[in-house]
């Protein structure tokens, strides 16, 4: 089962706390305990909203951009994780040995996401957009 896994946390405080060394080792040694076990696939931290926009496409049909920050986001994504596991209760583990103490402090979750697949979109994944899909996924891997 694939997952991604996002590191949560509240975005008052985004940008004002920049990692200390300590924390980025913590966070090292985690990830090399995840790499050797086979189950990490990607991950990366991300910056914080004032780098970003947002898209948004309203009802009416107009689509405008916003810029960052998002001061008014609860929850801001700060990074993530794509794990390979055998079960949510699996990665649930896993995500329970992530250190704790690395987040200054504030209150975070790592909220964990089983990837969708085709069988979860039933009769109206229709052959030829399996197929479609399926050109993509090989394209990609030649790359």
């Amino acid at each position: 089962m694939k997952v991604m896994v996002m590191i949560k946390g509240d975005g008052a405080d985004e940008g004002r706390v920049a990692p200390s060394t300590d924390m980025l080792e913590r966070m090292t040694r985690y990830n090399e305990e995840l790499v050797k076990a086979g189950i990490l696939l990607d991950g990366d931290g991300l910056k914080p909203t004032a780098a970003g926009v947002k898209v948004v496409f309203a009802a009416s049909g107009d689509t405008s951009v916003v810029d960052g920050p998002f001061t008014e986001s609860k929850e801001i994504i700060g990074g993530y994780w794509i794990w390979q596991v055998s079960s949510l209760e699996e990665a649930v583990e896993w995500a329970k040995r992530c250190p704790r103490d690395g987040f200054h402090g504030a209150a975070t979750v790592l909220e964990i996401r089983p990837y969708a697949g085709d069988e979860d979109f039933g009769d109206a994944l229709t052959p030829e957009l399996r197929e479609r899909e399926a050109e993509m996924r090989r394209i990609q891997a030649a790359e």
